[in-house]
């Protein structure tokens, strides 16, 4: 997302308005609003602690994310590049899968009905949402803008979003009567996500 968000340039020293980076914090916080909502129709009911947890979580590493895609710079561009949307898609669909399992009536059991706010369930969803925000920050070192304001604002656009989708999926679950296809609505969600990020880098192109 790095090359679409910031288009070729040979500035350096460049700044960014606080409508821009507004712009790119609202973009980057789409596929954390997405995954929010799915998570919303599984749990039914967020209750504020669950909505807290996603929110600060997925906000807390989309904060984060750009400052280490900053820190890294031009070192690591490349490896990163050619492999982060691998890893968003293989995080999204392992947990997506697992969702789509349980709901089929596969996870009876410990395992039935886990809890996407906990654990490492969150922790993976909380890298898959924010890997295009590394691929910002690295944006940001070769245009030599400062990246504390952006990373600041691209959380907590991405905490506002979060919260906002989760109760919006427990919404439409409960108007939709999805609660009995929750698990199995939310898999297909997130590994859609996850093939959608591959198609945003163009890791499918070959195949189409």
């Amino acid at each position: 997302m790095g090359g679409v968000l910031f288009p070729h340039s040979p500035m350096n020293g460049a700044a960014l308005s606080h409508l821009e980076i507004l712009a790119i914090a609202v973009a980057l916080a789409m596929d954390a609003f997405a995954v929010s909502v799915a998570t919303g129709v599984v749990l039914g009911s967020p209750s504020r602690r669950q909505t807290f947890r996603l929110s600060w979580h997925f906000g807390l590493f989309q904060a984060l994310m750009p400052v280490v895609g900053w820190a890294a710079g031009l070192t690591v561009q490349s490896a990163i590049a050619s492999v982060d949307h691998w890893v968003a898609f293989g995080l999204l669909a392992l947990i997506g899968g697992h969702m789509f399992h349980e709901g089929l009536g596969g996870g009876e059991g410990e395992t039935r009905h886990a809890e996407p706010t906990r654990g490492w369930t969150l922790i993976m969803l909380s890298v898959a949402t924010s890997l295009d925000a590394l691929a910002v920050g690295l944006s940001l070192a070769m245009l030599g803008v400062d990246v504390w304001l952006p990373a600041l604002i691209i959380g907590l656009v991405a905490a506002g979003f979060t919260a906002t989708g989760i109760h919006l999926g427990a919404a439409m679950g409960r108007r939709l009567r999805l609660a009995a296809w929750a698990e199995i609505f939310g898999g297909v969600v997130l590994v859609g996500i996850g093939f959608k990020i591959l198609l945003e880098h163009g890791a499918l192109a070959a195949l189409f």
